[in-house]
């Protein structure tokens, strides 16, 4: 990407965009080539879901991912370039096309900031082909309009599609209107903006919820828990994981950001997501779970299974803790997640050093076996090809994975789309992150699906599974709903 630096007192003029602009069609009218255009503008503080929300639209693009306490957030929406992919191929496909775009793209303004220049938003469902979801096999786009937060550090950033015959006094207006209204948010209605040709979406009261329904038979859990250790016991595999739905109708309809600030609030130490198809579906969630993540030449990953109930007291907090480091099974559980991602790492020529020691991750209303792993990249590897080797783990798929995700398929009753499958983002240098998209919800209108799983290996007991993925799908509809007193059905 080439990267054109300002001069902050001559450069920053309407008629200096303009003049930017047009080298950039000239550019692309030389080889019939479209630019990427960005343009950056450091701001003192911005929330990326407030910004978000202010400009959210049903029939957009979006895509959201925070994690609170590390004070990084990004938010985008809208597309200036979009491609979808499906099959086998989907995660070098769509690499090769994040490479070809930056190649060509152009950066100004701010980029002296982490935060600043453009990034591509990535959605990937669990499984390569379609499978009645509404989401596609894979997403990847670059938004209109992106905000970012890294600590204290905040970037308005607005990209664009420089194409041979493009309008460039409307294109240097909508980029002008916007970073005017970027430096005064909050001070001024965005209606006035030109970043949506609609009113910006009000929140809403907590719709009145209806009792969730299970997805497939009453007890079809139970049962395909059962018929998975009858798998293990005959040795077609040794984990799978298996995963309940539920769905949850309201008389009014939900919104996907006013749900997904309840869950960031609630799961300060978890991923909030939020990723829209375009055409009003969105998919939620605060996932535990980084998959892996790239700085430099850092690359970041972490085994995660194994699951208990937060005490009521800190005397009895402890003591599920001491049991979990104790079990036996859960034990068992974390190791095939270690192993197989230290192993998949290895597969690539990655050495990931000696063997960190099991700890303990815990949440609001749920603590896991946990254990970071760290590793250095090496020269000609991407992000992508991270993701793609270890998309899925153990840790929702299963061993042997190939085995255990045919297994899938046959056991759940409902198409898992974006659940536990990869989202995240890439930029420019390369880097990124990717979480496993885990305790999560389809919300389309008045109706939610909530998911939740739990790893099935020799030593399971079909009716404790079934009690911890109750626990999980609790927190996320109360969360969705803003009703405390929604559950998932009882025990049949």
């Amino acid at each position: 990407m080439k990267r054109i630096p300002i001069n902050r007192e001559a450069d920053r003029s309407h008629g200096a965009l303009v003049g930017f602009l047009s080298d950039c069609r000239e550019g692309a009218r030389s080889d019939g080539e479209p630019r990427l255009v960005s343009v950056s503008l450091e701001a003192d503080h911005l929330d990326p879901l407030a910004v978000l929300e202010a400009i959210y639209e049903p029939g957009d693009l979006h895509f959201y991912l925070e994690q609170p306490s590390r004070r990084i957030a990004l938010a985008g929406a809208e597309a200036v370039i979009k491609r979808e992919f499906r099959g086998p191929g989907r995660f070098r496909e769509a690499q090769r096309f994040i490479r070809g775009t930056f190649e060509t793209a152009i950066a100004t303004g701010d980029l002296d900031s982490p935060t600043a220049g453009p990034r591509f938003f990535c959605s990937f469902s669990f499984f390569d082909d379609d499978d009645g979801s509404p989401f596609p096999p894979a997403t990847v786009f670059v938004p209109r309009w992106q905000v970012v937060r890294m600590g204290n550090r905040f970037c308005a950033v607005a990209n664009c599609l420089v194409e041979p015959d493009s309008d460039l006094e409307s294109l240097a207006g909508r980029i002008w209107r916007a970073h005017g209204r970027f430096r005064t948010f909050g001070e001024a209605s965005w209606r006035e903006s030109g970043l949506s040709t609609e009113a910006a979406v009000q929140p809403i009261g907590s719709p009145d919820a209806l009792e969730p329904i299970e997805v497939g038979p009453a007890d079809g859990f139970r049962r395909s828990v059962e018929r998975a250790l009858a798998d293990i016991g005959e040795g077609a595999y040794r984990k799978v994981v298996l995963a309940r739905a539920v769905d949850v109708a309201t008389r009014t309809e939900l919104h996907p950001l006013d749900a997904l600030n309840r869950l960031r609030v609630s799961y300060p130490d978890c991923f909030s997501f939020s990723v829209a198809n375009g055409r009003g579906q969105s998919f939620i969630g605060a996932t535990p779970e980084r998959l892996v993540s790239l700085t430099g030449k850092l690359i970041r990953s972490e085994a995660l299974a194994g699951s208990a109930r937060r005490g009521v007291t800190a005397l009895d907090d402890a003591i599920q803790v001491r049991r979990l480091l104790r079990s036996e099974k859960d034990l068992r559980e974390q190791r095939l997640v270690m192993e197989s991602i230290r192993r998949r790492l290895g597969n690539l020529g990655i050495d990931c050093g000696s063997e960190s020691r099991i700890g303990v991750l815990q949440l609001s209303n749920v603590q896991h076996l946990h254990t970071p792993i760290e590793a250095e990249l090496p020269d000609g590897m991407d992000l992508l090809r991270l993701v793609e080797e270890l998309h899925p783990t153990p840790a929702v798929g299963g061993t042997p994975r190939e085995a255990a995700c045919r297994r899938i398929r046959e056991l759940e009753a409902f198409p898992r789309g974006l659940y536990a499958g990869p989202l995240g983002w890439v930029d420019a240098e390369g880097n990124g992150e990717f979480v496993v998209a885990i305790r999560s919800a389809l919300i389309d209108g008045t109706k939610a699906r909530a998911y939740a799983g739990a790893g099935i290996v020799d030593g399971s007991d079909a009716d404790r599974e079934y009690a911890e993925t109750a626990l999980k799908l609790r927190a996320l509809l109360d969360n969705l709903t803003g009703v405390q007193s929604v559950h998932p059905p009882p025990s049949p």
